[in-house]
């Protein structure tokens, strides 16, 4: 018996052939070369087919990148590319508009506009910047090592210097500096000197109004701007036949006030000599036509430096406080008390009460600033001696509702028409907020303040026959017809009767005559119809004493001439007067020689007679 070998397994993967039935090799199987080949191929093309498609796809982005920013260069923004090019080489500059004049009501230049001249330079085509600026500095004034550092800069432009006179301008021309150029901008100029300053106010370099009514019309005397565009090499150098050009600016509008220079002359000399004769720290003084509101003169004269605390030369001041600043009026505040009583028919012009020297109302005792006996008063004697006692007894007939409606009605408590910059609208507690001594402080000008231009107004009702005209100081614009526009002017409205308003002129004559408190204000030959005021200041402190005990004034006095046929009406205003505080001393004599000089200029004649009170 055979015994047959086992058989060894075949191991996975040898690649030989198993053995055939006699023990042989079965031969190996060769692969198929043209499936082989077909198979490749097949891989070959599929991965050059999505490499042409990734390619065709860049391609098509690209094309739409390309496509979409040429379509927004030519279609949708085809300036934009131009532009940029031109923004390369032009440079342009903007030309400010000559602003229009400020004119008097005659037509006189107070402010206007002259040419000047501007040094401007490229530091970027200076090659010696020390060797300029030492040509450069003596013609216009400079330093010329801070003006060799300005022209050592890495900008092409800078201002050397701006506004100088065309003569200036001139000279540097004749230098012929590389890299300076001289352009010609309107500076502006105030053919008065400080005349009227506090009024017109200021422009900056730019010539933009920052104050005064030079900010209030800005827009009207602002104009618009032009332009110079000069077209450069890359080098900096002009191009001579490149697109050079001149866009011409429009002038602003003129603006006529109806302020008379040489009114507005007169008053601030005189008050700027009371001022200075008082020792007082300033002063306002306002001039009108009653019956239109217009305002002639608007003078402020200020003596005191703030920043020093000491005492200065009169000088005009920055601020128009004419409509700026508050104060108490004091007893000026007595003929708006007193018209509300006659026009309620509290009291009449001979109606009598006991007045005493003093009053007791609240927690306060009141007292006149004078001592006498009691005595019978009429209504006449308490205005023309300014009693206190007696007007806070006429005020207590009366309800608050009643005066507050009549002092606001008189124009206090609220900014005028004219919208001034920075107009305060003065200080006026409504009735529910009154303490137990208002009924007492108001009637007679204390706890209440206003500015100079309003107690003004109150004149100007008593003036007018009753009637509210609002004040004007602007009598319109002139554009560039030549032709005055008009501006508009509130309606007048009646605050008291035509009665009324005779018995107090007649009563206020009274106080300019012998025996009145103001009659250091009469003008020789005409009837002046006033009153006078003399105010305690508040103090920081709240009371009306200073750190050392010391009382502070307020002198006024205001009227109106003639007074049976008023033309002219002005308020004096002294701010701290030292020695004698009282109105009618201090602020009555500028009264009475400014309306005298107005009276002679405006050739108004004395009236034949005084019409009596009806």
């Amino acid at each position: 018996m055979t015994t047959r070998a086992p058989s060894r397994p075949r191991a996975y993967g040898s690649g030989r052939a198993p053995a055939g039935r006699h023990g042989r090799r079965a031969p190996a199987r060769r692969p198929d070369p043209s499936h082989v080949g077909r198979r490749r191929a097949g891989l070959h093309t599929a991965t050059e087919h999505r490499r042409l498609l990734a390619v065709l796809i860049v391609a098509v982005v690209a094309f739409g990148v390309v496509a979409y920013r040429v379509a927004t260069v030519q279609v949708l923004r085809p300036d934009a590319l131009v532009a940029f090019g031109e923004d390369q080489r032009n440079r342009v500059t903007e030309v400010d508009a000559p602003r229009g004049s400020i004119l008097d009501r005659h037509g006189a230049d107070l402010a206007l506009s002259v040419p000047s001249a501007t040094i401007e330079a490229d530091p970027s085509v200076i090659e010696d910047p020390m060797a300029t600026a030492q040509a450069l500095a003596p013609v216009i004034g400079a330093d010329p090592l801070v003006l060799a550092q300005t022209l050592a800069g890495d900008s092409s432009f800078v201002y050397v210097d701006r506004q100088l006179p065309s003569d200036v301008g001139q000279q540097v021309r004749d230098l012929g500096l590389a890299g300076i150029t001289v352009t010609q901008e309107p500076a502006r100029s105030n053919p008065s000197g400080t005349l009227a300053h506090s009024l017109l106010g200021t422009v900056n370099v730019d010539q933009l109004g920052i104050s005064g009514l030079e900010e209030q019309y800005e827009d009207v005397l602002a104009g618009e701007p032009g332009q110079v565009t000069v077209e450069r090499d890359p080098q900096g150098n002009t191009i001579a036949s490149g697109d050079n050009h001149y866009d011409d600016a429009a002038q602003g509008e003129d603006v006529q006030l109806t302020i008379d220079r040489e009114i507005q002359y007169q008053a601030e000399r005189l008050l700027s000599e009371q001022v200075e004769a008082t020792g007082a720290r300033g002063g306002t003084v306002i001039v009108s036509r009653p019956g239109t509101g217009e305002l002639l003169a608007v003078a402020n004269i200020d003596a005191f430096d703030e920043a020093t605390d000491s005492f200065t030369d009169p000088i005009p001041a920055a601020d128009n406080r004419a409509v700026t600043v508050v104060f108490e009026p004091g007893s000026v505040n007595k003929i708006i008390t007193l018209s509300a009583a006659l026009e309620e028919g509290v009291v009449t012009p001979d109606s009598t009460s006991s007045v005493a020297d003093t009053l007791q109302v609240g927690d306060h005792l009141f007292s006149d600033s004078h001592s006498h006996e009691t005595t019978e008063m009429t209504v006449r004697e308490i205005l023309t001696e300014s009693s206190n006692v007696g007007t806070i007894q006429i005020a207590q007939q009366m309800s608050p509702d009643v005066l507050d409606h009549y002092i606001r009605s008189f124009g206090l408590g609220e900014a005028t028409q004219l919208h001034f910059p920075q107009e305060s609208p003065g200080i006026l507690l409504p009735t529910d907020e009154w303490s137990s001594t208002s009924i007492a402080t108001i009637p007679i000008g204390q706890g209440v303040a206003a500015t100079p231009l309003q107690v003004l107004e109150a004149f100007n009702v008593i003036a007018n026959g009753g009637r509210y005209v609002a004040p004007r100081l602007v009598t319109g614009t002139i554009g560039t017809d030549g032709e005055l526009d008009p501006t508009s002017r509130p309606e007048p409205r009646r605050v008291v009767s035509e009665a009324t308003a005779r018995q107090m002129t007649e009563m206020m004559t009274g106080v300019v005559e012998e025996g009145g408190t103001g009659v250091a204000a009469a003008v020789p030959g005409y009837p002046v119809a006033g009153k006078t005021g003399t105010a305690r200041k508040p103090q920081p402190n709240g009371g009306y004493e200073d750190e050392l005990g010391r009382y502070h004034y307020v002198a006024t006095f205001g009227g109106f001439v003639p007074a049976n046929d008023p033309q002219l009406s002005i308020v004096v205003v002294i701010d701290e007067p030292s020695g004698d505080v009282y109105g009618g001393d201090v602020s009555g004599p500028v009264f009475s020689r400014l309306a005298g000089a107005v009276l002679r200029a405006y050739r108004i004649p004395p009236p034949s007679s005084i019409v009596e009170a009806g």
